[in-house]
């Protein structure tokens, strides 16, 4: 019998691993290294607005869950190298999909954020 997870139960650990994956910062630092291994510093950079605290505890994560391969060079000063597992590169192209469909549709969304806010005002 083949072992599957349930991500709506609560208690299930694919719920963990799916919100380390689909969270804020999970899914842009997976999308960025779908272009190809990274440093850190590069990763910072490129997915702005992010703490080297919370870059550095979202990679940790998606290491642990196998999704990100680290890689430490023995070299002076150290480089560090973060590039996506075949799992991660799986999960990054789904993700970054939906960054684009969500891309091109911005248009309506903003019409449908107005839509709404209008409404809203009205019912005041």
């Amino acid at each position: 019998m083949e072992l599957r997870g349930d991500v709506y139960d609560h208690n299930c650990p694919t719920r963990v691993i799916a919100n380390h994956a689909t969270g804020r910062w999970g899914s842009l630092a997976l999308a960025k290294l779908l272009d190809g291994t990274k440093r850190f510093g590069e990763l910072r950079r490129e997915v702005t607005g992010i703490s080297e605290k919370m870059l550095a505890q979202t990679l940790q994560a998606l290491e642990r869950d196998g999704l990100v391969r680290r890689e430490v060079h023995p070299v002076i000063p150290p480089r560090v190298d973060y590039s996506l597992t075949t799992l991660g590169t799986h999960a990054a192209k789904q993700i970054s999909e939906l960054f684009g469909w969500i891309e091109e549709n911005l248009p309506n969304f903003l019409a449908a954020q107005e839509e709404y806010d209008t409404r809203q005002t009205g019912n005041v």
